[in-house]
C-alpha cells in the first residue's frame, strides 16, 4: 500500500508519490516528491531495525497533523526545512493537504550501524524522538546526500557512505551521546544567523543575492557580517552562494532531458559560458563531462 520494495515509509494514495531510492551500506535513502495538491495524503512508518530521519525540503501544508510516539501531536503548517527523527520502535503517522508540490527526504538508518565506529555503540543508544526541529550541521549533510540520491549510478557510493557516517554522528550529538561540536570561532555567526542565512541562500539559488541583503537578515553591519560569515562557513558569501548553485546544478545534470542552458538559467546564470566556467572551477569538470560521468 504505497511503499516500494525497499522503502520503509508508506504513502497513500500511492500515485501521490514519486520516489528516488538509493541503498548504501547501513542506510536506505530516498527523495519523495508529492505532486497531488488538494488531495489528502497519509504517510506512516514503523520499524524495529531502522531509525528514521525525515526532512521536509520544500512545501507547506494547508491542513494536517503529525504524530510521533512519545511526543505531542503537531498541526504545524510550515514544515519546510523542518526535520523529524523517529527512533527504532516508534510509530510515525501524518496526513496533509497541500496547495503545491512537496519534497521530503527520508533516511532509514540501520541501528547496528555497520559504518559507524564501534566505540560509539550506536546500536545501544536510546535515541529520543524529535519532531519538527532544525540543526544547521545536520541540514548541510542532508543536502549533500539528497543530491547523491538523485544522481543515477554507483559512482558516488563511497562518498555517500562517508556522509552517512557523518549523519549518524550528528544524530548522536543531537541526542547527547557525543561531545557537542566545537564552539563557533569567536566572531562567527550565531546559530540562528547561520540557520536563516543557509535557508535564504537555498531558497534563492536562482537569484542574485547582495551581501547587504544577507547582512540585513543577520542583523549585522556589512563589515561584521562578512567577517563572521567567513569564520563560520570558511569562505566569502559569494563563493558559498556559487558553490551551492553548482551543487544544485550537479543534481539537475542527472536529468538528461534538461539542456545545459536550461540548467544554467535554473541556477541563476544568465550565460552558459559563465556557468561552465564556474562549474569547472569548482568541480574540475565541464557540465557536459560531468553528465557523461553519470552515464
Amino acid at each position: 500500500m504505497g511503499a516500494t520494495p525497499w522503502s520503509l515509509v508508506t504513502i497513500t494514495p500511492e500515485q501521490a508519490a514519486k520516489r528516488h531510492i538509493k541503498l548504501w551500506r547501513g542506510v536506505i535513502a530516498e527523495v519523495v516528491h508529492l505532486a497531488m495538491p488538494s488531495e489528502k495524503v497519509q504517510i506512516s512508518a514503523y520499524n524495529t531495525d531502522f531509525h528514521l530521519l525525515m526532512v521536509c525540503d520544500r512545501g507547506r501544508r494547508s491542513q494536517g497533523e503529525t504524530i510521533v510516539d512519545g511526543l505531542p501531536r503537531s498541526t504545524l503548517r510550515d514544515t519546510e526545512h523542518k526535520m523529524t527523527f523517529v527512533p527504532v520502535g516508534c510509530r510515525f503517522h501524518a496526513w496533509r493537504l497541500t496547495q503545491s508540490s512537496e519534497c521530503f527526504v527520508c533516511f532509514h538508518i540501520d541501528r547496528t550501524g555497520p559504518l559507524v565506529d564501534p566505540e560509539l555503540s550506536f546500536a545501544e543508544i536510546e535515541f529520543v524522538p524529535r519532531l519538527f526541529f532544525f540543526d544547521a550541521a545536520l541540514w548541510d549533510t542532508v543536502l549533500k546526500l539528497k543530491a547523491l540520491i538523485e544522481i543515477p549510478g554507483k559512482r558516488s557510493r563511497l562518498y555517500a557512505e562517508a556522509l552517512s557516517v557523518v549523519l549518524a554522528h550528528e544524530l548522536c550529538r543531537l541526542n547527547g551521546n557525543t561531545p557537542l561540536s566545537p564552539s563557533p570561532v569567536r566572531g562567527g555567526l550565531a546559530n540562528w544567523q547561520h540557520r536563516v542565512i543557509t535557508n535564504f541562500v537555498e531558497d534563492n539559488l536562482s537569484n542574485d543575492i547582495s551581501v547587504a541583503k544577507l547582512a540585513e537578515i543577520a542583523q549585522l553591519s556589512r563589515y561584521h557580517f562578512c567577517r563572521a560569515f567567513k569564520q563560520s562557513f570558511g569562505e566569502p558569501p559569494h563563493c558559498y552562494h556559487t558553490r551551492r548553485r553548482i551543487e544544485r546544478a550537479k543534481a539537475l545534470l542527472a536529468n538528461s532531458t534538461l539542456s545545459i542552458t536550461e540548467i544554467a538559467m535554473d541556477v541563476g546564470f544568465s550565460e552558459t559560458s559563465s556557468f561552465s566556467t564556474a562549474f569547472r572551477r569548482i568541480t574540475k569538470s565541464t557540465p557536459t563531462g560531468y553528465r557523461r560521468s553519470l552515464a
